[in-house]
């Protein structure tokens, strides 16, 4: 199963590594998403000569379609989208909590119908595993309750212990399905034809996600009530869903100290590069967020210096590179001016070149943090990059 080895600090800043069945993971790490088991407009491969060591999958998304027991038969999510490393799946909740018009909440789960058919669906603690254990991701989530904004204190302190609960029920799912299997030591039998493979499951680590809004002593009450279940990791949700970023970062900076110093720290759906290295200084390993993919197909690229957009008329004939800066495949072969073209067009050549871009600069951004943290240096480090980034884009544009 997976482990974690803290291999430097700089200031609250971490690196390490985290090791599982399918690879290692260099931490501080970004991972991109793949909801419907594809990081749009990659292929696998070039997700790993990018450096890319984990993806995200989506467990709303796959269950709706094209199902978990298709994927199961068909070898698992890693062999159906051909990806050989790590793969983390959500589990499901922020997607469903997220159309909360559409969906009825109860102590046994969340009753919504699907967007694709109208069929109605239950996604308990209960179900949210089972689809994941058939997924065959290597790090599961546990089903968690967001109250979404504006929400009172109250209907904080409500979700903070549903999510408890709920993560207790979703620990023995997973552990019940383990001795059904046969791969408990406490119990032994055979192995219906049907069946998860043994190890498989056993290959599969539970993360439980603390909830408490901006709530410094809810987070902290819900961090406690977790870590006292016990679980293989944790993650900090329920943010960057609507609050003042600066009432994100103040959370981040509060709630990363009360996570286990020795297990991995996951920010869940943060976020832009300022995000990312304020929650590194606070102390978290792991991010992941649909930005840079879904910004690349509307032409908004980020650079050392900013974003950039192609769809803005001065880039017509600019023959220069998006960032000259920039060491990617995109940068060193392809002008502003054909990159706009494409993007301005619509063909998929151009969604397919800047995706490329964007990954390779969060990729790279990650891979220097690691560095700078190595060194001692990180403090340093975030000062440089953000000095830079803040120019902007007018002084990309120059």
């Amino acid at each position: 199963m997976l482990s974690f080895t803290l291999t430097h600090r700089s200031g609250q800043a971490r690196a390490g590594r985290i090791t599982t069945s399918r690879g290692e993971i260099e931490t501080p790490v970004f991972m991109p998403v793949g909801t419907l088991a594809t990081v749009k407009a990659m292929i696998p491969p070039e997700l790993e000569e990018l450096g890319s060591s984990i993806i995200l999958g989506n467990t709303y998304h796959l269950h709706l379609r094209p199902g978990e027991g298709l994927i199961r038969r068909l070898g698992g999510l890693h062999r159906f989208m051909n990806w050989p490393r790590p793969i983390l799946t959500d589990s499901g909740g922020f997607q469903v909590f997220s159309l909360s018009h559409m969906m009825k909440l109860t102590e046994e789960g969340v009753a919504f119908n699907s967007f694709v058919d109208g069929s109605p669906r239950l996604l308990s603690p209960e179900s949210a595993m089972a689809i994941q254990q058939a997924l065959g991701s290597d790090i599961m989530m546990c089903l968690d309750e967001l109250a979404p904004l504006p929400a009172t204190r109250d209907r904080v302190a409500e979700s903070v212990a549903r999510t408890t609960r709920w993560a207790e029920r979703c620990k023995q799912a997973h552990l019940q399905a383990l001795d059904r299997a046969g791969a408990s030591p406490h119990i032994a039998g055979s192995l219906p034809a049907d069946a998860i493979p043994p190890e498989s499951l056993l290959a599969q680590s539970l993360f439980a996600i603390v909830q408490g809004g901006s709530e410094p002593d809810l987070r902290a009450e819900s961090a406690g009530q977790l870590i006292h279940l016990g679980f293989d990791g944790y993650a900090l949700g329920g943010l960057a869903v609507g609050e003042p970023p600066e009432e994100m970062h103040a959370t981040v900076q509060a709630a990363a100290g009360l996570l286990p110093d020795n297990q991995p720290r996951y920010l869940m759906g943060v976020g832009e590069p300022l995000d990312i290295l304020t929650a590194v200084e606070a102390g978290m390993d792991m991010f992941d967020c649909v930005i840079p993919t879904r910004k690349a197909r509307h032409g908004n690229l980020y650079t050392s210096r900013g974003m950039l957009s192609l769809r803005q008329g001065r880039y017509r004939e600019d023959p220069r590179p998006i960032d000259p800066d920039c060491g990617c495949m995109v940068c060193q072969n392809y002008s502003r001016a054909y990159l706009r073209h494409l993007n301005f067009c619509r063909e998929i050549t151009g969604v397919r070149l800047l995706t490329h871009h964007n990954l390779y600069f969060y990729l790279n951004m990650m891979k220097q943090v690691r560095g700078a943290i190595r060194e001692g240096k990180f403090a340093e480090f975030k000062k440089d990059f953000l000095a830079k980034y803040s120019q902007g884009q007018t002084e990309v544009s120059k």
